[in-house]
This record gives structure tokens, C-alpha cells and sequence, in this order.
């Protein structure tokens, strides 16, 4: 079995263990040399040329992806030309456009934000006044991390976006600017013959836009987890995904729980799975893309904390810190992207499992501290 990774970020990098304790042949087609997932990178290249992706497809038995970005005329090229592409470029597009995936949601009734599309200053202006005189403009396409969002209290302070999409830029929509008291996330696993996994409900913690911890399970939402269990398989079937997809959620003030985004890939709020769950949600996107009978869920410990590290070491990098790190904390794991430290950027992550939250949160804090600036 050969499967195929278009982009050599971490998320590839991050199935070859599993695809090596599987017996499976993974191949990646990087964006450029030296990146994260180069002991695996067997082509580099433009993912955004068909003919260089349909070059790569050649010899592999499914093609799966390490990021949402290729566009959707190469993704059908792909699959004109018999390759088996999982997930697939029907569904794919909901994680692609914001706008489509918003529209997909109401469809199927799924649990979301107040939202509109914004084709002209009126429909925001519009959106603002039924609102409370706020909403969260973001951008269809292209926007992640915090990027492609901005919060407006008038048309003014949109206008250069505005302006932008009436030139052929991306496209907007604005959502309501939901009270919420933490953000959750529900992974599920799904194969083409139909079978779907749900691991736990997360919850994590963002900071300035971006994931800096994930606490698995999410800590009192025993109530709350029928209901998100039952709107990712939903969505999953809804859409035909097929390979893992993370939804990440709003639990709102009043108890409700929205869907904020979709991810189709292993995404940063399931990381924890590798070290905290029988099977980690790398092993189990192998597993489904193959259309092999999927793993179990259930958790290693009672609690898993995961810790991105974020920017890096100010000198040096990840493995000059081991030292210290590795033998103040020989139980955490820790887990490098081979990535040179930039601020903002995700250079690795750290993981803590036991029986207690709070202890093992502090251990998973303490050790990611030593890759700090």
C-alpha cells in the first residue's frame, strides 16, 4: 500500500512513524527542499500544477493531503484522471470556502453562527445594524491562524477588503461575533465504505489566533458531548469526507456549542492522540484513506494535555534544548517539526498524560518552557 502526501508540512511528518508501524509506503510531494516531512519528501514541486501533482499521483494507491490548499481544478484532474483522492475535492471545497462551507452548514442543519455573504458595502452594512453594530469579517479563502479575520464595527473599517474582492480578491462573508466561553474541538475519522470514529471532545486554547494547548478530554462537557458527537457524523456524511476532520466549535455562554471551522487532515487539536489515545489520529487518517477497518479511540490516560511550542528557541534550535528539557521532564514527550524557530510559527509540540488535569497540564506548561526564547 503506497499512499500519497501532497505538502511536506508537519502534518506529513507526522504519518510517517505511523505509516512505518503500518507496513505502508508513504510518499510526499514537498513545496520545497528541506521541509518538515523531507525524510519522506520523494518529489518537490508545485502542488498548484496539475501536471506536477499528476506526476506525483503516478505509483501511489490514494492521494491524500497535508493542507487544504490545492485548488479545486487540479484536485479534479486528479480525480479525472482514475486516481483514487481521499478526501475528495466535493468535499474538500467546504474546507476551501468559508462562504460554501457556512451555506453546507445550514443545509444540514448544523449548529452555527448568524451569518451572511458580502458581496458589497450594503450587505455588511446591513448584517451591522441587525447585529448590535458588530460582526466578524473574514475572508472566504486563504485565511488560517488568525489571519483572513477581522472584527468591525462599521463598513469603514472593512472597506480595504471590500475593495479588494470588487478586484477580484477573495471573497467575504461576516458572521456574528458569538459570547463564547471556550473553544472545543470534535475530531471523526471516516472511510469510504462508511465507517465513522469519533475520539473525545477537546478543548483548546488559543492565543492571538493561534492553538497554543489542547486538553483532552475537554474538561466538564460530559453533557455536551452526545450532541457534538452527533453533529460531526452529520457533517462527515453530509459532506463525504473521507480521512479525519476536525470541527472546531464555540461552546457559547448560554450553553450552546457552533461550528466555527472545518479542517479535512490530521489538524493541531488532535496531536494529543499520539501519546494519549490507542490510536492516534495520523494512524487512523492512514487507515481511512485506505479504507482499512479504523482503530480505536479510546484514551490512554483519564487526561492529555498537549503544548504547541510556538517561535522557537531565540538560538539554536529544539534539540540544543533536549538536555535540560528531556531530563527535567523524562515523562513528557516531546516532538520537534524540524523547523527553524520564527516567531508565530509551530516548531514542535510537547504532551503530558495522567490522571489529574491541572497536574498534567503543569507538566506539559513546564516542559514546553525550555524551548522558549
Amino acid at each position: 500500500m503506497i499512499v500519497g502526501v501532497v505538502g511536506g508540512g508537519q502534518l506529513a511528518r507526522m504519518m510517517i512513524p505511523a505509516a512505518v508501524e503500518l507496513g505502508v509506503e508513504i510518499r510526499v510531494l514537498a513545496e520545497s527542499e528541506g521541509m518538515s516531512a523531507s525524510l519522506a519528501a520523494t518529489a518537490v514541486g508545485d502542488y498548484r500544477d496539475a501536471s506536477v501533482v499528476l506526476a506525483f499521483a503516478e505509483g501511489v494507491d490514494v492521494v491524500t493531503f497535508d493542507h487544504e490548499h490545492v485548488p479545486q481544478p487540479v484536485l479534479r484532474a486528479l480525480v479525472d484522471a482514475g486516481h483514487a483522492v481521499h478526501p475528495g475535492p466535493d468535499a474538500l471545497r467546504f474546507a476551501q470556502d468559508k462562504r460554501e462551507m457556512r451555506a453546507k452548514m445550514a443545509e444540514l442543519g448544523a449548529p452555527q453562527p448568524d451569518w451572511a455573504p458580502v458581496d458589497e458595502p450594503a450587505d455588511l452594512e446591513r448584517f451591522l445594524a441587525d447585529h448590535g453594530g458588530v460582526g466578524v469579517v473574514k475572508t472566504a479563502t486563504g485565511g488560517y491562524d488568525g489571519k483572513g479575520v477581522r472584527v468591525v464595527r462599521s463598513v469603514e473599517e472593512a472597506r480595504d477588503w471590500l475593495e479588494g474582492a470588487a478586484s477580484g480578491g477573495p471573497r467575504l462573508l461576516v458572521e456574528e461575533l458569538v459570547p463564547f466561553r471556550r473553544e472545543l474541538a470534535q475530531l471523526i475519522a471516516r472511510r469510504p465504505s462508511g465507517e465513522a470514529v469519533v475520539w473525545p471532545l477537546v478543548q483548546t486554547v488559543q492565543r492571538e489566533g493561534i492553538c497554543v494547548e489542547v486538553l483532552a478530554p475537554a474538561p466538564h462537557a460530559a453533557s455536551i458531548q452526545p450532541v457534538v458527537d452527533d453533529v460531526a457524523r452529520t457533517v462527515a456524511e453530509g459532506i463525504g469526507v473521507t480521512g479525519v476532520l476536525a470541527i472546531e466549535m464555540f461552546e457559547t455562554s448560554d450553553g450552546r456549542v457552533l461550528v466555527n471551522e472545518l479542517a479535512m487532515r490530521p489538524h493541531n487539536s488532535g496531536h494529543w492522540s499520539i501519546d494519549g489515545s490507542v490510536t492516534s489520529q495520523f494512524e487512523q487518517h492512514l487507515r481511512a484513506v485506505l479504507d482499512l477497518p479504523l482503530g480505536s479511540t479510546a484514551l490512554l490516560a483519564p487526561a492529555s494535555v498537549m503544548v504547541n511550542v510556538i517561535g522557537g528557541p531565540a538560538s539554536g534550535s529544539m534539540t540544543d534544548r533536549y538536555p535540560g528539557a528531556l531530563a527535567a521532564h523524562p515523562d513528557v514527550k516531546v516532538h520537534s517539526y524540524a523547523k527553524s524557530a520564527r516567531p508565530g510559527r509551530k516548531v514542535g509540540h510537547v504532551t503530558a498524560v495522567g490522571d489529574d488535569m491541572d497536574e498534567v497540564a503543569y507538566r506539559a506548561r513546564a516542559a514546553a518552557a525550555h524551548f522558549d526564547a
